[in-house]
């Protein structure tokens, strides 16, 4: 069991099409895992100058109120959806979201939040606060395109995850092994490597990248026995064959940085791709505390 286990499922909420994706995701997600959910709103604006005293003053109680309600639509909605048996906390905070998010990350098991806009070629763009909480959270980052149904997981797909042989892509291979048992799904795991020397030998690269990703997956397959693997490993982009290996899946993992056991495999430094580039929902694991 580990200290994140009881820890609470944090969402953003401000009301936007994407943070109801988001919440929906949240609220399965605290019910799947059996913990408590806690909904955030963050109430910060740019004050007016205060001409006797030379500071910045605003009176956001309009805003806290506007935020309260909010959250309490969002705890009925949630509950609705959730059949009454989650245990619900709100919280509005007098600060940027990002800063509140990262914040409620120390003690959360995931912080979860949606993705800002469509971009012209139809893949989520991410605001600052998704990007700024995967670079910086205490806990694994979940980032929910839109829109997400909100009644039912896509069917059985599995759950894909990149395999780089880091500290963080241990902690993305952990989650992801979780994550499809819970959801009765498999794992597949894809490695990448690329010859850096025209003259390397390609067989041996391959040879060593597969070794690799064994070594990776054998504890959580072993943790897993009832979580069927689909091991991919090639020669390709880390990112490009992430992101079409998640064309066919319903949940993505991957690690928030890091570099794998050898030259050229550097999933870690594609993390910002895969999180603007998925259309399925996207966890970024983080360095644990």
């Amino acid at each position: 069991m580990t200290a994140r286990t009881r820890a609470p499922v944090v969402v953003g909420i401000d009301g936007s099409s994407g943070s109801m994706a988001a919440l929906w995701w949240a609220v399965r997600t605290a019910a799947r895992h059996r913990t408590a959910l806690h909904l955030v709103s963050a109430v910060a604006v740019p004050g007016e100058p205060d001409p006797d005293h030379g500071a910045d003053v605003c009176d956001d109680r309009a805003l806290r109120d506007d935020a309260a309600t909010l959250l309490s639509t969002a705890r009925d909605l949630a509950r609705d959806r959730a059949g009454g048996e989650l245990d619900i906390v709100c919280t509005v905070a007098d600060a940027r979201p990002e800063t509140v998010l990262i914040d409620c990350s120390e003690d959360a098991r995931t912080v979860v939040v949606g993705v800002r806009g469509v971009g012209a070629v139809g893949r989520g763009v991410l605001g600052s606060v998704s990007t700024s909480l995967a670079r910086h959270a205490h806990c694994p980052v979940a980032v929910i395109p839109v829109p997400d149904s909100g009644v039912a997981d896509l069917p059985p797909r599995p759950v894909v995850v990149g395999v780089d042989g880091s500290a963080c892509g241990a902690e993305a291979v952990r989650i992801a092994f979780e994550e499809a048992s819970r959801r009765s799904v498999g794992v597949v795991a894809v490695t990448t490597w690329s010859e850096l020397s025209p003259h390397g030998a390609r067989a041996a690269m391959h040879a060593r990248a597969q070794a690799l990703q064994s070594r990776s997956l054998a504890e959580q397959a072993e943790w897993y026995p009832d979580v069927p693997v689909t091991q991919i490993v090639v020669e390709d982009r880390p990112a490009r064959r992430i992101l079409a290996e998640a064309d066919r899946a319903q949940l993505v993992v991957v690690g928030s940085h890091g570099r794998g056991g050898f030259a050229g495999m550097t999933l870690g430094s594609v993390g910002q791709a895969v999180l603007h580039g998925t259309q399925v929902p996207l966890i970024v694991a983080r360095p644990r505390n």
